[in-house]
Parts: structure tokens; sequence; C-alpha cells
């Protein structure tokens, strides 16, 4: 396996391969194409659906896990849901979105919670808050995304255990100068980790650099988020279309420093997973 490269946590396809499957041979073919794109490891990262295709998904990423010997390192799942909100859907499908309680948590990831490193949830939404306490206390990373929270109710997800933001500026509350949302407060708080995708269509040139003018250099993660499909459907951008590698020669293009590059897509994803 790849040994030196870049470390993607948030990543659905690429390749002509993606995690809607629960064929663990496409899920080493999707390694195997990571590792092509530069990546020595990453999470597939599963969208919200139900229940029993969110298991069947984990289980096939589970035991791709085991047999995988040739790719980029497989760590295990991000789950991106199903604790949404519609309000921020993006392109994902909101008819599959549910309330964030115990019980539903513990019928997502009941004999998976070794493998699930990342969940992206919507902190403002009813329940959410012991959501999050519990999945920290297993060790689950959670991540604030898909999400309508308002400056207040992200600051309240960090204190009951939330320690990152998917895709920063990107299905969330739009910043606002009277209200920061969610968006803000991954922005300015030194210690929650944010996503940032560096393929100059989600964020632009002059949010990439206020991001890295910005946020503490430890604490920039850079993710492709990269999707099997095209990155537009029905006019919504639904995900990267680039790899991780190629986001980053985005970023050489607009002058980002490359020691800022090389923390924010090797040394800070591998951080964040420390311990998990």
């Amino acid at each position: 396996m790849a040994q030196k490269g870049y470390i993607d946590l948030h990543v659905h396809g690429l390749g002509g391969f993606d995690t809607r499957t629960t064929v663990p041979g496409e899920l080493m073919k999707l390694a195997v194409a990571q590792g092509r794109a530069g990546v020595s490891a990453f999470l597939p990262t599963i969208y919200s659906g139900p229940i029993d295709a969110m298991r069947g998904q984990m289980a096939a990423v589970c035991e791709a896990m085991c047999l995988q010997k040739t790719g980029a390192k497989i760590l295990g799942v991000h789950l991106e849901g199903p604790f949404l909100s519609p309000k921020r859907a993006g392109a994902q499908d909101a008819g599959t979105f549910m309330r964030p309680t115990l019980s539903n948590l513990k019928k997502l990831i009941s004999g998976f919670e070794g493998a699930v490193k990342v969940i992206t949830l919507a902190p403002e939404l009813s329940g959410a808050l012991r959501v999050i306490e519990r999945c920290a206390s297993l060790g689950i990373r959670v991540n604030m995304g898909h999400s309508d929270a308002t400056h207040a109710q992200a600051m309240a997800g960090k204190r009951a255990g939330a320690s990152g933001v998917t895709h920063l500026f990107n299905a969330m509350r739009p910043f606002h100068h009277r209200e920061p949302g969610l968006a803000g407060a991954g922005l300015l708080d030194e210690e929650l980790y944010a996503e940032v995708i560096p393929d100059g269509v989600h964020l632009s040139a002059e949010v990439l650099r206020m991001v890295f003018k910005t946020k503490p250099e430890g604490r920039i993660i850079l993710v492709s988020d990269a999707v099997k499909g095209p990155q537009y459907r029905k006019g919504v951008l639904q995900g990267g279309a680039v790899s991780l590698a190629r986001g980053v020669g985005v970023l050489r293009g607009l002058g980002i420093g490359e020691k800022a590059i090389d923390r924010a897509a090797r040394t800070n994803p591998a951080r964040y997973l420390k311990g998990v």
C-alpha cells in the first residue's frame, strides 16, 4: 500500500466506484483509484439513507478493510447522515433524514462502533446534543454539517463534544454579519477542525485564501468530497469532481504555502483521527 500521500476523510467515490454498494470488491477498487490519485488513506463516506441500507454499506466497508491488499488504506467509515437538517440537505436525500435520538443512533451503528470514525450531523436538531455526547463517549469524531445552526447552536454542539465542521460554508446557514452561524464558528473557533474542499468550485479563490489566513493551520483539513457521478445534479452542487491531489494543485496556484497545504492534507487529518 502507498505510505506517503494525502489522507482524505471525506470521499464518496472516484474512478467509477463509490460507497453506494454492498460489494466489498467495489470499495477495494475505489481504494485502488484513490491510491493512484495520490491518497495513502481515506474514509469512505456514506450518504444518508435508510438505516438498513447504510448498515449494508458499512458492512461492505468493514469487509473491504479486512480483504484489501493494495491501494489507499481504508481507515473506517464517515457517516454523512442521517441526522441532518432538511433545510440544508444540499444534494442529499432529505426524505431519508431522521431525528437524532439515542435509539436511532443505536440502530444505525450497533456492531459498527469501531468502524465509524466520523459522523456528520446537524447540532440544532432536537436530541442532537445527546447523540453528540454519546458519539464522543464512543470515540467517534462528530462533525457539524448539513445544518441551519446559529452560532450559539454550533457552540452548544462543540460543548457537547463535536470537534469538526463538514465542508465549511457548504450546506449550512450562510455567514451573516449579525449571525455568523456554523460557518462563522468553523472559521473562527481555534479548536474546531474544519473540512475545506479546495477544488475552486465549492469555495471561491478569495474564500480559500481567507480560510488559510484566518483559520489556525493546525485545524484545516482538506477533503475532496469526490463523487462518482456528475458534480451537479438538477442544478445542485452534489460533491467534488476532482481528486484531493488536484485540489492541492488549486491551492498552490493561489499561492498558499506548501507547509500549510501539507499540514492540511496529511498531518491534520491524521491528528484528527488519532485515538479514534
